[in-house]
Formats: structure tokens, C-alpha cells, sequence
């Protein structure tokens, strides 16, 4: 989609400041962290939210899970959060997936 930026940021577009790449995922840091460590992990695929997922997306998914860890491994996190907002009304600014990855200092609980 060529007015999502984060579609525009997967083909090389917009700059971003990637901390991981695959066929299927990026990840990049967030432009307004909220932590120490504020991540955004999105699928290449432009998937606009949670709602939008079906049974064809389950593996992407799957690996998605799995993915997720590994990226905040790879940033020396022994402890995170992950979020995604579904919605304008759910939080979600940008209409494209994607899971933030906040660490570092302990995060407040909520």
C-alpha cells in the first residue's frame, strides 16, 4: 500500500533503524520510544490489524509468536512487554500490524 509507512519503510523508502530482518517480519526502533528499549515488529504482509487476520494468516502468525522472543533476546531483554493495538478506538495510529517491544527499566504494571 503506497500511502502506509510502514509498507513504505519495508520497501526501503523510509529509513528506519533496523534491529531485525526476514522474509516475513521487521523490526525497527520505535521514532517516540516509551521505554529504555521500545521496539515495533511488523509483517511485510500489510495486515491492518488483529481484526484482519484470517486462517490463512496462521502460520504467519505462529511464526510471529515465536519471532517476538527472539528479537528481545537479541536486544539483551530478560524482561519485556509486548503490545498491539487493534482499532482507532483500541489505540492504534498507524493502520498496518505491528507489536511494540518495551524493556529496560522496569516497566510500571498496569
Amino acid at each position: 500500500m503506497s500511502d502506509c509507512i510502514f509498507c513504505n519503510i519495508v520497501a526501503g523508502n523510509i529509513p528506519a533503524n533496523k534491529v531485525f530482518e526476514d522474509d516475513d517480519f521487521l523490526a525497527f526502533h520505535d521514532i517516540a520510544p516509551k521505554a529504555d528499549t521500545h521496539l515495533l515488529v511488523i509483517p511485510k504482509q500489510h495486515i491492518v490489524n488483529l481484526d484482519d487476520l484470517t486462517a490463512e494468516h496462521a502460520g504467519l502468525m505462529g511464526k510471529l509468536m515465536l519471532t517476538l522472543p527472539k528479537i528481545a533476546s537479541q536486544q539483551g531483554l530478560s524482561g519485556y512487554r509486548t503490545i498491539t493495538n487493534t482499532g482507532a478506538e483500541g489505540g492504534q495510529e498507524v493502520f498496518h500490524m505491528h507489536f511494540h517491544i518495551l524493556g529496560g527499566s522496569a516497566l510500571p504494571g498496569f
